[in-house]
């Protein structure tokens, strides 16, 4: 009887250890699993809000933004923390754009729930108090750290970052823009201060660091390299301090990953583009380990739209 009962508490014991850490097996798996979130990204769409004719041509079935917004429920229906942004010229290169003036851009834009964008050269084409006017119908924000809007219809229609909480990631977002003079109408962006990007980039990047972000991004209308020594995104990506990933724009190039940088801090910076009229979407997929560290789990390309004929 002493023996049975002797076995009887043995094995109560054990079976109420081994209940107790299955309970505790869910918490444990909580807490070493990696956040994750999952970057998407536009540049230069351009007023493309329908996909290319079906005339024959290279592009013809792509783009639109009926495509690109079931493309954007697809991954989000994922379940995952999806952050979406655009890298600027928004407008010009369709008679929507002659027409509205880009109102129809900034509602597809909000109806797709972009997260934020910067401006581009040709998002002054229309002038500075139209642009102000289509931003009230935007619904995101508008980036941009180096341009100086005092005292024109943009003045506090815009900030230099924001911060998303995106689950347990907190990701710090800022944006630059291309020197104007020369490539925009000087009556078209009026007493607009152009201030140096690579500086306004670090200054507003380290006031992102301290507050604690986990990654930093940088939506940049700069171009992503010249033969000469333009500022670029690659030259930004090789002189900026806390900079992760420079999302860019302008140049129109279609990358096939994103090329990566030695920065100041001698750290890994990226930079990635999806060409233009939106018949790409960007794709980044992230994951924190822990202790501020990020690993870029799978990049690619989500192509809008499909070919029916080449």
């Amino acid at each position: 009887m002493l023996i049975n009962r002797r076995k009887f508490i043995r094995n109560t014991a054990l079976t109420s250890g081994a209940l107790a850490a299955g309970a505790l097996l869910p918490l444990v798996a909580e807490a070493a699993a990696p956040k994750r979130i999952t970057i998407l990204h536009t540049n230069d769409v351009h007023s493309r809000l329908d996909p290319f004719p079906m005339d024959g041509s290279r592009n013809q079935g792509l783009g639109g933004v009926a495509a690109r917004a079931a493309l954007i429920e697809e991954i989000r229906a994922e379940g995952g923390q999806v952050l979406l942004l655009d890298a600027g010229d928004i407008f010009q290169g369709t008679p929507y754009f002659n027409m509205y003036k880009g109102e129809p851009e900034m509602k597809a834009m909000k109806m797709m729930g972009y997260d934020a964008a910067t401006i581009g050269n040709h998002d002054f084409d229309a002038g500075l108090e139209n642009f102000a006017t289509q931003l009230d119908k935007a619904g995101f924000p508008l980036l941009i750290a180096n341009y100086d809007f005092s005292g024109t219809p943009m003045e506090g229609k815009f900030q230099p970052y924001k911060i998303f909480q995106k689950g347990d990631c907190k990701i710090g977002v800022l944006g630059v823009g291309i020197e104007l003079r020369g490539l925009v109408p000087d009556n078209l962006y009026g007493k607009t201060v152009y201030l140096n990007p690579i500086e306004e980039a670090n200054k507003n990047a380290e006031l992102l660091r301290k507050q604690g972000c986990d990654m930093i991004i940088c939506l940049s209308h700069l171009g992503d390299k010249y033969e000469d020594d333009k500022v670029s995104d690659e030259i930004l990506a090789k002189e900026c301090y806390d900079i992760d990933l420079i999302i860019g724009g302008h140049t129109h190039r279609f990358f096939t990953e994103p090329r990566k940088y030695r920065n100041r801090k001698g750290g890994d910076t990226l930079v990635n583009q999806v060409g233009w009229a939106g018949i790409e979407l960007g794709r980044l997929d992230y994951q924190f380990p822990g202790n501020r560290q990020k690993n870029l789990a799978n990049a690619h390309t989500v192509v809008v739209g499909k070919k029916t004929r080449e």
